[in-house]
C-alpha cells in the first residue's frame, strides 16, 4: 500500500501531474517481516487505537472520490513502465462495472490466479468481488496452472480469470482431462490480445460459456471494452467488445480524425476510468491523453456500426517490411490454428535489404515436433507471402513481465544479436 506520495493534477491542465516532494514519512506496509523504513502490516494496524472517533471523521470529510488512491505501474512490454495516478472513482467503478457484465452476485466464486498488483487482479478480479459480494479463490501464491485447475474443482468455482498464456498452460497441462470443470460459467480473459483457437477451446473444453473478454489498459483503469455474455460466439471471440457502461471510444487517423465504421485506426477512449496522470511525467501524459480527455491507447482497431472494437494490432509493434505495414497480431491469429502451435509471437527484426523481416517464436504442444520448412509451408498460400515470417525459432517459454504478458521488445533485442543484425 502507498499513501500520499503521488502529486494531484491542476484542473486547468488534464493529466499534468504537480511538483510535491515525497514526504519524509514511511509510505509502504509490508505484510510479513518489518523492513526498514517501512511499517508492517500489525504496526499498521495498531495505530487505530491512537485515533479518537472525531480525528477519524475530520479525515473522511477532506476526502474525495477522486483523490489518487493507486499507483500502477504499466506492464512494461514495450519498454519502461510508467507510474499510472488511479483514484477512488476510477478502479471502484471499473471493478463493479466488470461485475455487473459478467452478471455477479454473492452466489459466484472466482478462481484468481493473477496477482494483485497488477490492475487485472486489482480491479477486475478483486473489485468485482468486493462490490458484488462474491467468494474470492487464490489458487497459489504465484501462477500454477495445476493449481489453478485444483482450486477450481476443489471450490466449484463458477469464474475465472487470467491472461492467455496462463489458459494456454491450463489446457495444455498433461492432467487437464482429470479435472471437473463443470461448475465454471464466466470469467475474464484479458491482459493480451485473445488468440481467436484459444477462446473456443476455452468455450468448448472449460465449460465457460459465459467468459467474457475485456480489453483496456492500466491508464483506464484498466476496462474500456467488454463482450457480453448475451453476445454470439462469433462477436465473442472475434472482438473485445462494445464500450463498456459510461465509457466512450472513437477509432481515430494519425490526426486524430474520426473514421467511419469499418476503418483502421487507433482506439481512444473517455469516460470516469481515463487516469489523473502518470507520475511526475507530464509529457509522457500530454502525449497520451488529448486536449479534450480522450486516451490514446497506441492500439489498432475496427469499429463496427453496433460499437464492436475489433483490435487489429499495436502501433509500436507495426513491422514495415519493404513498406509494407506487416501487423503482427494477424500473423499470430493465422499460426494460432495450426494443430502443433501451442503459443506464438510474432516481431520485426532489423534487416539491411528491407529495413525489417518478420520473425515468429513458437512454442509447440507437448509431443509435437516440427521444423522451419513445415511452418513456413502451412504459411504460403494462406497468408500475403510479405507475411510469412523470415526466421522462425522455436522455444520452450517467452521472455514475460511478472503479470504473465510477453515482452516482445526484449525478445527483438535478443533475436536480433542472435542473427547478427546489430552487433
Amino acid at each position: 500500500m502507498v499513501n500520499n506520495i503521488c502529486p494531484e493534477i491542476t484542473a486547468s491542465k488534464p493529466g499534468h501531474l504537480g511538483s510535491k516532494k515525497l514526504p519524509g514519512l514511511k509510505n509502504v506496509i509490508m505484510i510479513g517481516e518489518n523492513q526498514s523504513g517501512m511499517f508492517n502490516w500489525d504496526e499498521f494496524m495498531a495505530m487505530a487505537d491512537d485515533v479518537s472517533d472525531d480525528e477519524l471523521l475530520n479525515r473522511q470529510s477532506g476526502l474525495s472520490a477522486h483523490d489518487i488512491v493507486n499507483m500502477q505501474y504499466t506492464s512494461g512490454t514495450t519498454g519502461f513502465p510508467k507510474g499510472v495516478c488511479l483514484t477512488h472513482h476510477n478502479i471502484l467503478n471499473n471493478g463493479f462495472f466488470v461485475g455487473e457484465t459478467m452478471h455477479f452476485t454473492d452466489q459466484d466464486r472466482l478462481c484468481i490466479p493473477v496477482p494483485f498488483f497488477h490492475c487485472f487482479g486489482m480491479v477486475l478480479s478483486n473489485l468485482a468481488c468486493v462490490t458484488h459480494g462474491a467468494t474470492m479463490v487464490l489458487p497459489s501464491e504465484h501462477f500454477d496452472a495445476l493449481g489453478t485447475l485444483k482450486a477450481v474443482e476443489s471450490e466449484r468455482c463458477t469464474a475465472l480469470h487470467g491472461v492467455p498464456t496462463m489458459f494456454v498452460a491450463e489446457l495444455a497441462h498433461p492432467e487437464f482431462g482429470k479435472f471437473n470443470l463443470s461448475t465454471l460459467r464466466t470469467g475474464i480473459m484479458a491482459g493480451a490480445p485473445c488468440p481467436v483457437e484459444l477462446m473456443r477451446q476455452v468455450l468448448e473444453k472449460m465449460n465457460m460459456k459465459d467468459v467474457t473478454i475485456c480489453y483496456g489498459l492500466t491508464e483506464c483503469s484498466p476496462v474500456t471494452n467488454q463482450t457480453r455474455i448475451s453476445d454470439p460466439i462469433n462477436l465473442r471471440v472475434e472482438t473485445v467488445g462494445q464500450p463498456a457502461p459510461h465509457v466512450e471510444v472513437r477509432i481515430v487517423d494519425p490526426d486524430n480524425k474520426v473514421l467511419a465504421c469499418g476503418q483502421q485506426g487507433e482506439v481512444c477512449a473517455r469516460g470516469y476510468q481515463v487516469m489523473k496522470g502518470y507520475y511526475n511525467n507530464f509529457d509522457a501524459t500530454r502525449e497520451t491523453i488529448d486536449s479534450e480527455g480522450w486516451l490514446h491507447s497506441g492500439d489498432l482497431g475496427v469499429m463496427d456500426a453496433k460499437g464492436y472494437v475489433r483490435i487489429t494490432g499495436r502501433i509500436k509493434d507495426m513491422i514495415i517490411r519493404g513498406g509494407e505495414n506487416v501487423y503482427p497480431r494477424e500473423i499470430e491469429e493465422f499460426l494460432h490454428t495450426n494443430p502443433k502451435v501451442e503459443n506464438v509471437a510474432v516481431f520485426g527484426v532489423p534487416d539491411d535489404k528491407f529495413g525489417e523481416q518478420i520473425a515468429a517464436w513458437i512454442k509447440l504442444r507437448k509431443g509435437s515436433e516440427s521444423t522451419t520448412d513445415e511452418m513456413i509451408d502451412f504459411c504460403k498460400g494462406k497468408i500475403a507471402h510479405y507475411k510469412v515470417p523470415r526466421y522462425i525459432k522455436f522455444v520452450d517459454d517467452y521472455p514475460m513481465t511478472a503479470s504473465g504478458k510477453i515482452k516482445k521488445f526484449v525478445m527483438r533485442d535478443i533475436y536480433a544479436k542472435e542473427l547478427g543484425a546489430i552487433k
